[in-house]
């Protein structure tokens, strides 16, 4: 495992920073300081810069495919099959010993877990309060999770965040200047789980219910997009705290993470224009976190608000908050339960001294996180259809890729890392937006406030209802197509919307064509 856990780190970024400009809100642009310091990575020359800067480049030719477009995850993108596997294939470079660690990661990812104490001390520790039994349970063939639509439809792979105002930032450990003081519900914690062991009680069920909104379009046409409401019904442990702030979740999509994550935080950083300097209507912001991993500020880069700053703490946080997992990073055995949880707190947990004292140890944290950084994005398909693009042109025309950003070139990173050196197309500035009110969940996390959203990546999102059997998009699923999804946004998206809203409607379709070969 010397290796895997080598290039596990390997493709992390790491953020250093004057403490002073992030102790000072005055200080005009509080990331500047920010610098790579990566393990294991081979400087970029100044002749390497400007090769990456050609490559990457926004062509102006729309009038025939783009040079090595059609392969979204560069020497990773696998071939896009037809069938409901097609994000769960391992990226196309892996070696042998890396698909084997692959192979192995994959079954610790759809293991189900039991409650403590069981004969398998391996599988045991589950909950005793928790969301899902498995990472596959949520994240069903790697793809997006969806709403429940029913009573008898399981919310399984979705769930609701929770917290409240902090009275100060001097509850916040390790304050980061930006940042949005809040603090978790006293008695609920950061999300509400759903699920229980047998003697404890669920701490509430999420109720969903929906307002029909009809939208005008160009042509005569209209849409029918749905506004949700959301409330914690039956509550296990109480009512919430007065100021309680939800936000619903549903899973996303797998594939390409350890791609997004070898992004060289200088390449992002460039795109953030807070104040909106050019005035182009648009001023992307970065998240910064607190590291539990390296104990410093990273660039956060994983979850609907940016909340987690590399694989390895997206997938520890993941099990301890989901499924009550405890791990190196979360040593708690008792998953996210309070104080005022005593039976929880209490219970038998499945830390076992075999792992080093937790439910689940590093050697099986690293391996789900290899295969959670391993997935390979499937290719593009039907490039050079002339409706792709046309779909194409409609979507640089409308402004889609101010946010969505087309392309990099990945760190050039050692130890046989696969993620590295690769011309990618994931479309996403992996940057903070505010998105306007229809999609506000009025909840901050960290330096996003409750109107902000990262932009999400847009690779393989043509083939969700292959992989996951429907077309439901956005952070809470609301959005049953793309083109609702893209009537959703509004704030600094609000132009690009409206254009989508009254261009000719052959235009629109070639839109939608054109994401749908992403």
């Amino acid at each position: 495992m010397t290796f895997l856990r080598q290039s596990l780190l390997s493709a992390v970024t790491l953020l250093t920073l004057s403490p002073v400009a992030f102790a000072q809100e005055s200080a005009p642009t509080p990331w500047a300081d920010l610098r790579d310091i990566h393990l294991n990575v081979t400087p970029r020359t100044d002749a390497e810069k400007a090769r990456i800067a050609a490559v990457t480049a926004l062509p102006t030719d729309f009038s025939r495919p783009w040079p090595f477009e059609e392969n979204s995850g560069g020497a990773q993108t696998v071939r896009a099959r037809g069938i409901a596997d097609a994000f769960s294939q391992p990226a196309a470079n892996l070696s042998f010993q890396q698909e084997l660690d692959f192979k192995v990661g994959n079954g610790m990812f759809k293991r189900l877990w039991v409650s403590p104490p069981a004969s398998t001390i391996a599988s045991d520790g589950l909950g005793p309060l928790y969301n899902a039994r498995s990472c596959q349970r949520c994240h069903l063939k790697d793809g997006r999770g969806h709403t429940p639509e029913g009573p008898e439809d399981s919310a399984v792979s979705m769930f609701l965040r929770i917290s409240i105002p902090a009275p100060s930032t001097d509850e916040i450990t390790r304050y980061i200047a930006g940042t949005h003081p809040t603090a978790p519900d006293p008695v609920y914690g950061t999300q509400l789980q759903d699920l229980s062991l047998p003697g404890h009680a669920p701490e509430a069920r999420m109720d969903i219910t929906y307002e029909t909104i009809e939208v005008p379009l160009s042509g005569g046409e209209t849409a029918e997009l749905r506004r949700p409401t959301y409330k914690a019904a039956d509550l296990g442990y109480g009512p919430l705290h007065p100021d309680a702030m939800l936000s619903p979740r549903v899973a996303p999509q797998m594939i390409g993470m350890g791609l997004l994550e070898a992004i060289p935080a200088e390449d992002i950083l460039s795109w953030a224009d807070p104040d909106d300097l050019n005035g182009d209507g648009i001023s992307g912001n970065p998240q910064i976190v607190w590291s539990r991993l390296y104990d410093q500020p990273m660039l956060g880069r994983f979850g609907f608000k940016a909340g987690n700053p590399n694989m390895v703490e997206q997938t520890a946080s993941a099990f301890a908050g989901d499924i009550g997992i405890s791990s190196p990073l979360f040593p708690n055995p008792f998953g996210e339960c309070t104080a005022s949880q005593v039976d929880c707190l209490t219970a038998v947990h499945g830390e076992n001294a075999e792992q080093d004292g937790f439910e689940i140890d590093q050697t099986g944290l690293d391996l789900v996180t290899f295969y959670s950084r391993s997935l390979g994005v499937p290719a593009r398909r039907n490039v050079d259809d002339p409706i792709v693009l046309q779909g194409r042109k409609v979507f640089f025309d409308s402004g889609c890729a101010l946010c969505h950003r087309p392309n990099y070139v990945t760190h050039r990173l050692e130890d046989g890392n696969a993620a590295s050196f690769q011309l990618i197309w994931p479309y996403t500035d992996l940057l903070l937006h505010d998105m306007g009110e229809g999609l506000a969940d009025n909840r901050p996390e960290g330096r996003a406030n409750g109107r902000e959203w990262r932009t999400a990546p847009l690779w393989g999102i043509g083939m969700t209802e292959t992989v996951s059997g429907h077309t439901q998009f956005l952070h809470d699923g609301r959005a049953r197509s793309l083109l609702e999804a893209i009537l959703w946004h509004g704030g600094e998206a609000q132009a690009s919307r409206d254009s989508v809203v009254n261009m000719d409607p052959p235009d629109r379709h070639a839109l939608i064509t054109y994401l749908e070969s992403l």
